[in-house]
């Protein structure tokens, strides 16, 4: 697999990235399945795992911080993934879910992953959703004292939209990536300009559901067997499979996919996209049925 820089002050990751959001909806959430699937990832090539402090309420941190301490998979090996912003109120009868960006929550949230990682620091410590209470100035300042700790070293966003991403950006603040939804249901990171900003700062986007949750596998609706017809049809002339060219497709942008399943197949599928080369004309293909 490939290795690129993540943008011009790096770190060097691979053309995949995994993610364990979806773990918090398996019934084999242990150590066991999680070191299973990280080895196997690193097998395939992928060195970069995404994780959160709100993935199954920080348990998956947890233990994937057990993981590393068993050292089964060398720390220096692979580039670690976290982010914060989602906060839960479960007191009293009511749950709310918001946003949370402020110095005290985001030092916080550094500190409690590198105690649940067990690890001395993040390479890619993401904001993960705009919060419109937002001070910018006081973000950017935790910010760059955490990578002036070296507890983080390399910031990034998920879910910022173009304006949002200018707000920190004016502060000089070095955002070496933007997570947002990309795929064959989803292209409006194409025309709302974020996947140009993103490489305007010479950094690259990623793309979470690059599969659009298996509707591109499964869907039955018109769209999904519109869009299903041509990766068949175009899957005998690139000896591939369907789940193979909707990540290609992805990386034709530029994007980078994170694949968040448990399957080994699909895991495997996934990571091994970046091998097919879509002509210009195939790409068009495939996109102009979204369009339609």
């Amino acid at each position: 697999m490939k290795k690129v820089f993540l943008s011009d002050s790096g770190p060097v990751i691979s053309d995949s990235i995994y993610s364990f959001w979806r773990w918090i909806e398996s019934s084999d959430l242990t150590v066991a399945k999680i070191e299973e699937i990280t080895n196997y990832s690193l097998e395939l090539g992928i060195n970069a795992f995404d994780l959160s402090n709100s993935y199954g309420l920080g348990q998956v941190e947890e233990l994937f911080g057990q993981v590393l301490e068993n050292k089964s998979v060398k720390r220096e090996d692979i580039v670690l993934f976290s982010k914060c912003g989602f906060k839960s109120n479960e007191e009293g009868t009511g749950k709310v879910i918001y946003n949370q960006l402020t110095e005290k929550y985001i030092n916080k949230s550094v500190d409690d992953s590198l105690r649940k990682l067990k690890t001395d620091y993040i390479d890619v410590f993401l904001l993960n959703d705009f919060d419109p209470l937002m001070k910018s100035e006081e973000v950017v300042s935790a910010l760059t004292t955490l990578v002036y700790k070296g507890k983080i070293k390399h910031i990034g966003l998920s879910g910022f939209n173009v304006f949002q991403h200018k707000q920190l950006a004016n502060f000089s603040l070095d955002i070496v990536t933007n997570h947002f939804e990309l795929n064959l249901f989803n292209t409006a990171p194409i025309h709302d300009g974020r996947l140009d900003f993103i490489k305007e700062q010479y950094a690259k986007p990623m793309a979470w559901a690059p599969l659009a949750g298996g509707r591109i596998l499964t869907g039955t609706d018109s769209e999904a067997l519109a869009i299903r017809s041509v990766l068949e049809d175009l899957s005998v002339k690139y000896n591939s499979n369907i789940e193979q060219l909707a990540v290609a497709w992805i990386h034709k942008l530029g994007a980078l996919p994170i694949i968040g399943s448990l399957n080994k197949d699909r895991i495997k599928n996934a990571a091994t996209a970046s091998e097919i080369n879509l002509s210009h004309e195939d790409w068009h293909r495939i996109y102009n049925i979204t369009k339609k």
